[in-house]
């Protein structure tokens, strides 16, 4: 199965994560930001910007009690009504188009989040290149396979999941038609913690279903971001802002533009430093074998004097035989005179042979 990267950006040869730009609602319900961040999410190397398509009435009930009000004292969004909530962070389905076309005009791929088969639909009209389910999302069956349906590469978060549901996602999306599938490991906390990110679940997941596997990722900072690389993630979402202190449903654990920038410069590296399995040095050390220790004649000598400590020294640079036969040469006698600071060599023993010492 190709990487997201392969299959969206065909003969770009970038040996890093596809990076995902998540605008949410950042925009703060203005389409001149939501163009700006378009502009800014370009500028620093992103891959895709990512919008969410969806109503407060695709998302919940328009009602006061219960759990339809954010009752939790630590939430970001504390006692706010879930209906005011995803009316405020909507993007609305006449900015899509000019969202796209702005994404095309900067050079960046633009796709979203839909939440129902209506999204999907406006989505398709506009030749979204890629799908994403959120994690809230992805026990949703209907809306999987609804979206698999299109044959476009899709990804899937998987916060709070079990394994089994993620069988049960990951068989919606297949058998409805995905060719092309990232699940991405998700602590769906806002913002997460380091601590409950467990990253060594994320390559599990990839063994385990035969897929892609990426994050998506709601700490603070980079630095998770940078091991989910260097552990395999093929894709790495991570929320966008312009400025944090705008606020906004989603600023607390969103990059500004010079953070995500890092992201970007980061993950690069991450992923270049990953290579192959390999010993011996590489092309660019091979000059550094002559600077490596070696033995050296450390006094003048006279033909029959003895090796030993004093005289045969393990020092810097590399030019003498190796200090692994430090031991065997203790004790020896040389055959002719040496000068001090000449590299040890078979030939300056008494009695020396060609092969002696392979």
């Amino acid at each position: 199965m190709k990487t997201l990267r392969e299959e969206l950006l065909p003969g770009d040869k970038g040996n890093r994560p596809f990076i995902i730009a998540e605008m949410s609602g950042n925009h703060n319900a203005s389409l001149d930001k939501a163009l700006a961040i378009i502009d800014a999410a370009a500028d620093v190397g992103a891959d895709a910007i990512k919008i969410q398509t969806f109503t407060a009435d695709s998302m919940t009930l328009d009602l006061d009690e219960g759990e339809f009000s954010i009752r939790d004292p630590k939430s970001l969004w504390f006692g706010r009504r879930l209906y005011d909530l995803y009316q405020e962070a909507m993007t609305p389905a006449d900015w899509h188009k000019p969202i796209f076309t702005r994404a095309k005009e900067r050079g960046i791929l633009c796709f979203s989040t839909p939440f129902d088969e209506a999204a999907v639909d406006l989505l398709e009209d506009l030749g979204a290149p890629a799908y994403k389910v959120a994690s809230f999302e992805a026990v949703d069956l209907p809306l999987i396979r609804y979206v698999a349906a299109t044959k476009k590469p899709l990804i899937i978060s998987t916060g709070m999941a079990t394994i089994g549901e993620i069988d049960e996602a990951v068989e919606a999306a297949l058998s409805a038609g995905c060719t092309n599938l990232t699940l991405l490991k998700c602590t769906s906390s806002y913002p997460a913690s380091p601590e409950n990110t467990n990253l060594l679940t994320m390559p599990q997941i990839g063994a385990t279903f035969g897929v892609n596997f990426g994050l998506s990722d709601h700490t603070l900072g980079v630095g998770v971001s940078v091991a989910a690389t260097a552990l395999g993630a093929s894709v790495i979402e991570k929320h966008f802002i312009l400025d944090r202190s705008e606020g906004g449903v989603d600023s607390a654990f969103s990059l500004e533009p010079g953070e995500f920038r890092l992201l970007v410069d980061e993950t690069t590296r991450a992923a270049q430093s990953l290579g192959r399995v390999h010993f011996g040095g590489t092309a660019s050390e091979q000059a550094g074998r002559r600077k490596r220790r070696s033995l050296y004649i450390g006094q003048d000598m006279k033909a029959g004097d003895i090796l030993t400590p004093a005289n045969l020294r393990r020092i810097r640079p590399g030019s003498g035989l190796a200090p692994r036969h430090y031991d065997m040469l203790l004790g020896r006698r040389l055959g002719r005179d040496a000068a001090k600071g000449t590299p040890m060599s078979w030939d300056l023993l008494e009695g020396h042979s060609d092969t002696e010492g392979i």
